[in-house]
């Protein structure tokens, strides 16, 4: 009886990684929200959907001035495999601070060459503000390229990521005397 559980696990897993790629967020005529392997011919704000990647924040609980700056000027970081610490400090910048973006892997020689035309840039991480590409993290010019497009300095309490809670202190379990 277990065989045919651990079997049927391992086809579910199988299936489940094999449909993860495409999985789209769509909103219907009536403002319905859907989720499935493929939108509606008629949807609208279709969004597709990734598995594994790092939390985003949803754009309906974005203060007012980030949901508009990111209507007029779209965030995107660009990263490599081989990028460590810098690319890890700019995604932690980004996600402290509570702005919404996408972030591009880049794999392949024709992704890199892409990149480096559309951007000028051979190096990440790299930023794009709208139509401004900011080469390598440096905070406060990122900070400042934030501002002007007028993102929230402060994250809005949603987009802060959860508390983690306080250890207890071990308690002493000898007896005594």
């Amino acid at each position: 009886m277990k065989k045919h559980f651990v079997w049927a696990g391992l086809i579910a897993l199988v299936c489940s990684s094999a449909q993860a790629d495409g999985l789209y967020r769509w909103v219907d005529k009536s403002g319905k929200v859907h989720y499935g392997d493929a939108p509606a011919a008629d949807a609208a704000n279709v969004e597709q959907k990734k598995f594994g990647a790092a939390p985003t924040v949803d754009a309906n609980d974005l203060p007012y001035a980030s949901r508009r700056a990111k209507q007029n000027f779209p965030v995107t970081l660009y990263v490599a495999e081989n990028c460590s610490d810098p690319c890890k400090q700019a995604r932690l910048f980004l996600n402290k601070r509570g702005i919404p973006f996408t972030e591009n892997l880049l794999r392949t020689k024709e992704e890199l060459d892409a990149f480096k035309q559309l951007s000028g840039s051979d190096g990440v991480p790299t930023l794009a503000v709208g139509k401004a590409w900011l080469k390598g993290f440096q905070t406060e010019q990122w900070g400042a390229a934030l501002d002007t497009a007028g993102y929230s300095q402060t994250p809005s309490p949603q987009s802060q990521p959860p508390a983690k809670p306080i250890p207890a202190k071990p308690t002493n379990t000898g007896s005594q005397h």
